[in-house]
């Protein structure tokens, strides 16, 4: 392995580094304070394109964060991020301003993300996803990937950033690679360094949560939900701001599937002053009778 990925701060020196390169192009977004979480993205993204380029984005996107959230809050480790970037080796860093990335500032041409960004993480964080889709639309231009690699533990933002691929025709194979947990079931998530140890054990309850969904899916999705909501019930410390059972495409299952129906549960809440989500797959089945604790 090389002694370090290359760093780009200017689009001109991204193109240059990119110039001669051989054999697809993966690429990863993030905003940084990387955990193994990236990690695990980057070695996906690696198996994809072989010997390929590798290509990592760093960058805290103002267009994404409401008035009230916490973009100056969100945490920078650049430094340390590089070290990730060298240990899985990344062969280019591109770590951009806000000027090189939006010059002229605010953008009068942005991606409108449709329906879908109106329910569950769009109805909490208007113009979210709007800001999402732009710099990510931005950024395949700029690194021009072949493939590109996102986290399911943001899986509206991968749903959407599929539908923008399909629908404006970009050409990127979207890849999105599963989540990273702790040993209790926690996510991995830059916003989980906010949470004291006290809030660290009542996170742990977003995941069991959904485990509680996946055990019960095989009687449907009507009781997948309702184990879903006892288990929540029997935790502290949880504000719940959505709990969700949803077809893989985050839309509406109807009342009859057949049995081996892929599903969706999703969930987010407040522990403390931090907002997490999560989320996990489920395998809908029509057994004969409901679990004994639901």
């Amino acid at each position: 392995m090389s002694s370090g990925p290359a760093l780009a701060s200017t689009r001109e020196e991204l193109a240059t580094l990119l110039a001669d390169a051989r054999g697809p192009v993966g690429f990863v977004p993030t905003m940084g304070a990387l955990h193994e979480g990236h990690a695990s993205l980057l070695r996906v993204a690696r198996e994809h394109i072989g010997g390929g380029p590798l290509v990592v984005s760093i960058f805290v996107n103002p267009l994404q964060f409401g008035p009230t959230e916490d973009l100056d809050r969100y945490p920078r480790t650049l430094d340390a991020d590089l070290e990730i970037c060298a240990r899985e080796g990344v062969d280019v860093v591109f770590v951009p301003s806000v000027d090189e990335v939006y010059p002229g500032g605010e953008p009068q041409v942005t991606i409108q993300p449709g329906p879908l960004a109106k329910v569950l993480e769009g109805r909490t964080r208007p113009g979210h996803f709007r800001g999402v889709l732009t710099v990510i639309a931005k950024l395949f231009g700029l690194v021009r990937p072949e493939v590109a690699v996102f986290g399911q533990k943001d899986y509206q933002q991968l749903a959407l950033i599929r539908r923008m691929v399909v629908d404006l025709n970009m050409g990127v194979e979207v890849v999105g690679a599963e989540t990273v947990r702790e040993e209790d079931g926690l996510a991995l998530s830059s916003r989980n360094r906010y949470l004291d140890p006290d809030q660290r054990a009542q996170a742990a309850t977003l995941s069991r949560v959904l485990r509680a969904a996946q055990d019960a899916a095989e009687y449907g999705a009507a009781s997948a939900l309702a184990a879903a909501r006892a288990e929540l019930r029997a935790a502290q410390g949880v504000d719940l701001d959505y709990l969700v059972v949803t077809d893989p495409d985050l839309g509406a299952l109807p009342d009859d599937v057949p049995p081996g129906t892929e599903a969706r549960a999703l969930i987010a809440a407040r522990v403390g002053s931090t907002r997490l989500i999560d989320n996990m797959p489920l395998v809908l089945g029509r057994a004969t009778a409901p679990p004994k604790d639901s």
